[in-house]
């Protein structure tokens, strides 16, 4: 099974590290997925021996993201996720950052979209403090859930 529970990804990650085993972890959305995501995520996966990817539960991509979001339920998104071969664990999370998810799991690699600045990023400074680095993986121009919408959203007016 693909989708676990917070707890059992700690036990997960900690029993990947004891075997030596590279931890890449990302976390996001994924509300529409597309082509961009499936790139991403392939990259990813590439950057160490084992992708986990925190899911922002929908309450949380209501902070982020509104009141329309997200068009696809928390399942349904970490399902299709799951269905994914770059993606080998899929943990839904509250929190608005991963930061705690991060400290729980202590990755080698954290991995976000070239859309994001180190700077800017609250989980780096988790991941350098336990000894990981943040690798930004190059983004897909143009693919977005956003612009999705905003496509759907003007072919129906």
């Amino acid at each position: 099974m693909k989708i676990i529970t917070r707890a059992d990804i700690v036990t997960i990650a900690k029993n990947l590290k004891a075997a030596g085993k590279t931890i890449v972890f990302t976390n996001g959305c994924f509300d529409i997925l597309h082509a961009g995501h499936v790139r991403y995520l392939a990259a990813a996966r590439t950057l160490g021996d084992c992708l986990i990817v925190g899911l922002n539960s929908d309450q949380s991509v209501r902070s982020l993201k509104g009141s329309t979001r997200p068009v696809n339920s928390q399942d349904d998104r970490a399902e299709v996720l799951a269905a994914l071969a770059a993606v080998d664990y899929v943990v839904i999370f509250e929190d608005t950052t991963a930061e705690t998810l991060v400290e729980e799991i202590k990755p080698d690699i954290y991995a976000k979209g070239g859309d994001y600045t180190v700077e800017k990023l609250p989980e780096n400074k988790v991941v350098v403090a336990h000894g990981g680095r943040t690798v930004l993986v190059p983004e897909v121009p143009g693919r977005s859930s956003s612009n999705i919408i905003k496509k759907l959203n003007t072919q129906n007016t």
